[in-house]
């Protein structure tokens, strides 16, 4: 894809702080209390407004490829079925029967005409609609209609599923909401990668922790000193805030080389690491020829589930072969031990009383703007727009 000028941009930038040795920064520091990853209160506040109201990445497209397809998906702690129903639609419901409230469907994913209740045997078809009951003379009266799968606001774009885990009133206009995001997301063609890897970790910190891992680039020489660190330029990002969701370009040191090219035959992705946020829990982390998908998710006080996907060029497409993505998600799986150890480390410590907040520097600019949407989303000045 052609570079942007949004992209052009940002190499004028990159090349500037190289020659003189800056880097973005804000006005002050920030002060963030330790509350903010420990009280239950808060948590709660989080989970009912950021993990119920906005949209989550639960998918790739390829997952739910032919109607009937389906996954499932619970560490929300909302119970999730999503299927492509026979008219190419996806589709998510609560993964609950409407007669006893029995789960649905067990199996993480897989393929199915109906789902079919495991206790009672009431069964339902791709849309949701109840279709069948064993001796359905003992619910005369009831109204099918009515008792019908639950359903949650679900969208496919990018590439991605994207579901809203409670039911909304009004119609959420995800266009809008990912419009900010959408040239650069529309540049990477998500949709016609694969998947090579699909994993999940749960790790004993809070889901803010794992986030604000993705949201600066000033640890990558020290947590990173033998993986990360010598593949970027030492803490010198560009961040472009799109509140709530934020751009984050991360140089590679062969940028400078862009310095004795024309802007017209600039490239930006084989120079950049970019991790696009997502907000409140996704990142979009595009290398420079393969993509990571990934969704934070809180699972409890200090707790949380972190779920990547790793996407790649079809094999047809490249003669980059098994080997050579084996070795990278190797690596990206040493560098992601490096922050969860740290992360993990930094809970344990969280109630000794050495610290009432945490510091936010000046140069560690995700930390501000995701802080500031989380408290704004909170206080209902941030909320998807609806049609």
């Amino acid at each position: 894809m052609a570079t942007t000028s949004e992209e052009r941009e940002i190499i004028r930038r990159i090349l500037d702080h190289e020659a003189n040795g800056t880097t973005d920064m804000l006005p002050a520091v920030m002060d963030n209390p330790i509350n903010h990853y420990t009280d239950p209160e808060q948590l709660r506040q989080e989970v009912d407004v950021l993990f119920r109201n906005f949209p989550l990445v639960v998918a790739h497209r390829s997952e739910l490829a032919e109607p009937g397809d389906f996954v499932t998906h619970d560490d929300t702690g909302v119970p999730i079925l999503v299927t492509r129903t026979d008219s190419g639609d996806i589709k998510a419901f609560l993964n609950v029967c409407r007669h006893r409230g029995a789960r649905l469907q067990g199996e993480p994913c897989g393929n199915a005409r109906r789902f079919t209740c495991p206790y009672h045997a009431w069964n339902y078809d791709l849309d949701g609609k109840l279709r069948g009951m064993p001796q359905p003379v003992g619910f005369d009266g009831i109204d099918r209609e009515d008792h019908g799968l639950v359903e949650l606001p679900a969208y496919e774009r990018f590439g991605l599923v994207w579901v809203v885990p409670s039911p909304q009133e009004r119609e959420i206009d995800i266009d809008a909401w990912l419009a900010p995001m959408a040239e650069q997301l529309e540049g990477l063609d998500l949709g016609n990668l694969v998947i090579f890897k699909k994993w999940a970790l749960y790790k004993d910190m809070s889901w803010r922790l794992a986030l604000e891992g993705f949201h600066e680039s000033y640890h990558f020489c020290s947590a990173h000193r033998d993986t990360a660190c010598s593949n970027y330029l030492d803490n010198q990002s560009v961040w472009d805030n799109y509140g709530p969701h934020v751009r984050h370009s991360v140089p590679l040191p062969h940028v400078t080389k862009l310095r004795d090219q024309s802007e017209e035959d600039w490239e930006y992705r084989p120079y950049f690491m970019t991790q696009n946020y997502l907000f409140p829990a996704n990142f979009v982390q595009a290398m420079t020829d393969h993509v990571y998908i990934h969704t934070i998710i809180p699972t409890g006080p200090g707790t949380c589930a972190f779920h990547c996907t790793m996407l790649v060029p079809d094999a047809s497409q490249t003669n980059k072969g098994e080997r050579y993505w084996q070795a990278n998600h190797d690596v990206v799986r040493v560098v992601f031990d490096e922050d969860f150890t740290i992360g993990e480390g930094i809970q344990k410590g969280l109630s000794s009383g050495a610290n009432d907040h945490f510091v936010f520097g000046t140069f560690e600019c995700g930390l501000h703007f995701g802080q500031t949407s989380i408290n704004a989303a909170i206080a209902g000045e941030i909320v998807p727009p609806t049609r």
